[in-house]
């Protein structure tokens, strides 16, 4: 695949010196685990519509590719393809990707919420050339959905389908030759594009985020580093492996270190403890909602995870209310991280960070990767001063497919993220918002985060999200959307007076309320103020 406007050649000689890119890809880890622990288990994933769970060695792993590669090879798929994927968090999921990298195919994770429409724009954009698609998920009928794309692109040749006879999935598309074997060598070479993976839609447009293996890897190494992981570590990922979250950290990450990883399809507190506790799984990484609920589901019930050691949350700034009861309930460690699908986590707290760090802050960046913070003017802000956060270094991805006036990097490499933050004396940031979640009224910038964080503490709350919608007066007023605990009431008098409890100024109150039974999600968690500033306009016009 040719890839426009990207600065791998600029970038490439310094990250190389400071030694973030090793030129290795994740074939070169694999082969590596394979040689050293070949019965070693590599991954536990859990069937949650056939009640059935899977375990694979990395030997398995390993032959599994190896066959899975040779039936792509021989379907026509070679290097620079695409292949596409919409699986949940299924074994089949990374067996896919070690296959594509063996090719040097490039690997296409799509979440299971897409549908037509989205779809062919996906794969159309992508050229891609083969889909591999579930029988069924959540009462969803993907196979036949697969079928009525393939008439609308004529570029998809093939459609497998996992599961369409009950069976093993893979039986159709895996290889009978048992003597099949790739290595690192006849994989992609470290610039070369690896993965394509959508935006997860919280802007409402889908941009083709392209990584190699030099941008994914480095990211990893001391991600790992920083908190500690290693090959003695369980892995458990409750976040979509169609996500970078999952993908980078649920299928890469346990490779790269040797260890093992616990894949659960689909969410539910009380599973997500259980595949915990039953695997002694010591790290795992989600959303806020993902923290939330498991921490209420111990709380709740008394079932602790010992085994538990580190929980990252990455998606949204986490509530400081939620970080305390979290390590007081779990007994882990609670790091806050911040990353976009463009680069990966590029900052955490540390494992030693005071409760101030760790409540107030999304981290400080990763070795490799720079931060600054923007004023209106384009000038660089001071510590503590609200701006437009960019970043620049070794994970950066390499552009967006096709789409090279969207690329935001300048000349000097910085990306601009669209995120709003403020960074500290110590160089750890806090988002505030997007850009354009931004609420202006009265020429006064709201400071969204901070009215969610507090209105979160409030014991009727159980989820929050502010919007702006337009005001022919002060131009924007801020409409709070909330998910009510079981039980509870509230209304907007409570809100201001509570707030007003909190000494909040009476400018940044949310002057509506609106009591919602769900709040609008991508598969990773984040809310979707783009559905919510949609509902919201329209109290403007009423």
């Amino acid at each position: 695949m040719t890839v426009q406007g990207n600065d791998i050649a600029i970038r490439g000689p310094a990250m190389r010196a400071q030694g973030f890119w090793r030129d290795e890809t994740l074939l070169h880890h694999l082969d590596r685990a394979v040689a050293r622990s070949p019965d070693k288990t590599a991954i536990v994933a859990c069937r949650s519509d056939l009640g059935t769970e899977t375990r694979l060695t990395y030997a398995q792993m390993d032959d599994l590719a190896n066959r899975v590669a040779a039936g792509l090879q021989a379907r026509g798929i070679g290097r620079g393809d695409v292949v596409s994927f919409q699986l949940p968090n299924w074994w089949e999921f990374s067996i896919l990707h070690l296959a594509c990298l063996k090719l040097g195919a490039i690997s296409n994770p799509l979440m299971v919420i897409f549908r037509e429409r989205e779809l062919r724009f996906m794969l159309g954009l992508a050229e891609s050339k083969l889909l591999v698609v579930p029988a069924s998920f959540r009462g969803f009928d993907y196979a036949a959905m697969a079928e009525n794309l393939r008439a609308h692109l004529p570029k998809l040749a093939h459609v497998f389908v996992v599961g369409r006879d009950g069976a093993d999935g893979f039986a159709s598309l895996t290889a009978t030759r048992s003597d099949a074997r790739f290595t690192a060598a006849d994989g992609p070479g470290p610039d070369d594009v690896i993965q394509l993976l959508y935006t997860s839609g919280t802007t409402g447009e889908p941009k083709g985020v392209m990584h190699n293996s030099n941008t994914m890897l480095s990211n990893l190494a001391p991600f790992a580093e920083r908190l500690g992981l290693g090959g003695d570590d369980v892995i458990h990922m409750p976040s979509p492996l169609a996500h970078q979250l999952g993908f980078m950290y649920g299928i890469v990450l346990p490779i790269m270190l040797g260890g093992t990883a616990i894949l659960q399809d689909i969410f539910s507190a009380p599973e997500m403890a259980r595949q915990i506790r039953d695997e002694a799984a010591s790290f795992t990484m989600g959303a806020t909602p993902f923290l939330n609920d498991l921490t209420e589901h111990v709380a709740a019930t008394g079932q602790a995870t010992p085994s538990l050691r580190v929980f990252v949350s990455a998606g949204a700034p986490i509530p400081r209310a939620l970080v305390a009861k979290a390590r007081q309930t779990l007994g882990a460690a609670i790091v806050s991280a911040w990353g976009m699908s463009e680069n990966g986590a590029v900052t955490t707290t540390r494992l030693d960070d005071g409760e101030e760090k760790a409540t107030t802050t999304d981290g400080g960046p990763l070795p490799g990767m720079g931060l600054r913070i923007l004023g209106a003017d384009g000038a660089v802000l001071p510590a503590s001063q609200e701006g437009q956060l960019q970043v620049r270094g070794c994970s950066n991805f390499i552009g967006y497919l096709k789409r090279p006036e969207l690329n935001p990097n300048d000349p000097d490499g910085w990306f601009d993220t669209g995120d709003l933050a403020r960074m500290d004396a110590d160089g750890y940031i806090r988002i505030a918002g997007r850009s354009k979640d931004i609420i202006i009224r009265g020429g006064e910038n709201i400071p969204v985060v901070e009215v969610e964080g507090l209105l979160f503490r409030h014991p009727a709350v159980a989820e929050v999200a502010i919007v702006g919608f337009p005001d022919a007066r002060l131009g924007e007023r801020a409409c709070a959307f909330v998910r009510l605990r079981e039980g509870a009431s509230l209304s907007l008098a409570d809100v201001a007076a509570y707030l007003e409890d909190q000494r909040m100024a009476r400018q940044y109150m949310p002057e509506r309320l609106e009591i919602v039974a769900e709040l609008p999600r991508t598969p990773s968690g984040k809310i979707q103020k783009f559905k919510l500033r949609d509902i919201a306009r329209a109290f403007g016009q009423g």
